[in-house]
């Protein structure tokens, strides 16, 4: 039997819609196995907030030490008294003391929010700009439970967030407006006058506090979700699993 002319044009475009399919298919493939091949194993035992935690805690902390570059900029004389031979060496120190949760030897045992309160206080005479990012470092990690990592077996306290956001507002201002005895600013950041202006530290900072705030909004709704989901099954009088 011979088929009529006008089925050929279907079963034409019926080959073309499989074959697209099996290519984007195949293209998809390649593209989860590959993001397997970027993570890490441990990736699997983070849920997607954990995951977002962690991201978040690393890109604040790079923003951190990026204030902490344009801060030695601004104030070169500071560098000098953190006892170190330059700028890069106090960074690298810093970022380790705050990263291993190592004390800071010009602020003794202080750290979170008593370092900070120290580090912009006219009694403080060493190397402020270290002691300042070291203070806000530390407290970052404090609220967050001590860790920079996070899986699915560690908690996070969205109010403990929300708070360490808060005080870098605080921090921010203090920085911007803490002066000495003479009526110098302890430390110069940003700047606006008629030469121009450089915001740079206060968006900056703004960017750390926008991902704490958002990261305490996601963690507030993971834990009303998980008292929601119980409440449902209560009031269906469902079981619970239990594998």
């Amino acid at each position: 039997m011979v088929a009529s002319t006008s089925s050929f044009p279907r079963r034409l475009i019926l080959v073309a819609t499989f074959l697209c399919l099996g290519a984007c298919t195949q293209e998809q493939g390649r593209d989860i196995v590959n993001q397997f091949g970027n993570g890490k194993p441990s990736e699997l035992f983070q849920t997607s907030v954990d995951r977002m935690a962690t991201l978040a805690m690393r890109d604040n902390l790079q923003s951190l030490y990026l204030l902490m570059n344009k801060l030695y900029l601004r104030n070169p004389n500071q560098w000098k008294l953190s006892g170190y031979l330059d700028a890069t060496t106090a960074e690298r120190q810093i970022r380790l003391a705050i990263e291993q949760r190592q004390p800071l030897p010009q602020l003794g045992d202080r750290r979170d929010l008593a370092a900070l309160s120290y580090a912009l206080s006219p009694e403080f005479r060493g190397d402020r700009v270290g002691a300042f990012i070291y203070a806000i470092g530390s407290m970052l990690i404090t609220a967050h439970g001590g860790r920079t990592e996070f899986y699915m077996t560690d908690t996070i306290d969205p109010l403990f967030i929300s708070n360490a956001a808060r005080n870098i507002e605080k921090a921010t201002w203090m920085l911007s407006q803490r002066q000495d005895a003479n009526g110098v600013l302890l430390l110069f950041s940003n700047e606006i006058s008629e030469e121009g202006s450089n915001l740079s530290f206060a968006v900056e900072f703004g960017k750390i506090v926008a991902r704490l705030d958002l990261l305490a909004e996601l963690l507030d709704e993971r834990y009303r979700r998980i008292g929601l989901n119980y409440a449902q099954s209560l009031l269906l009088m469902n079981f619970l699993p239990v594998q």
